[in-house]
């Protein structure tokens, strides 16, 4: 609502408000999924495991602020799909190949792969992109300087 509404983040109110209930939330959690406890066998070393609802809990609860950065700032999606979506042909390809033959054709894929991506979420034709890749004349998203590297 308050992105339809123009605004660029949510109201100090808004945000004090959604930040209780998620603490609420995780303490509700932490009620139902108590730390594990040793039990009476012989002393082990390290930590007691603990179960994955209360692991999940406790990375809820130490990266809150990377949780919830979708609400500080609108321009943070609020899921990764995009991320997954990149992922995907990377790991698509070792399925159908088994694996990389070398780490030089590794970094080769991805670069290939991250440029192709860079293209589609500027809106360019992806064909156009490569072949002018092809031809030396590399394509740059619209405000991205180019300052060659020395060396």
């Amino acid at each position: 609502m308050a992105r339809q509404a123009g605004q660029a983040a949510l109201t100090p109110e808004q945000v004090t408000d959604f930040e209780g209930r998620y603490q609420a939330s995780l303490t509700e959690g932490y009620e139902a999924n108590p730390p594990a406890e040793r039990g009476e066998s012989p002393p082990q070393r390290g930590k007691a495991k603990q179960s994955p609802a209360r692991n999940l809990l406790d990375r809820l609860s130490r990266h809150q602020q990377a949780v919830l950065a979708f609400m500080y700032d609108f321009q943070v999606p609020f899921d990764n799909n995009q991320a997954e979506r990149d992922l995907r042909m990377v790991k698509l390809k070792q399925k159908v190949s088994g694996c990389f033959r070398t780490a030089d054709g590794a970094r080769t894929f991805c670069a290939i792969r991250s440029y192709i991506s860079t293209a589609r979420k500027n809106g360019q034709d992806v064909l156009n992109v490569l072949r002018l890749a092809m031809l030396g004349r590399p394509s740059r998203p619209p405000g991205v300087q180019y300052s060659p590297t020395p060396g």
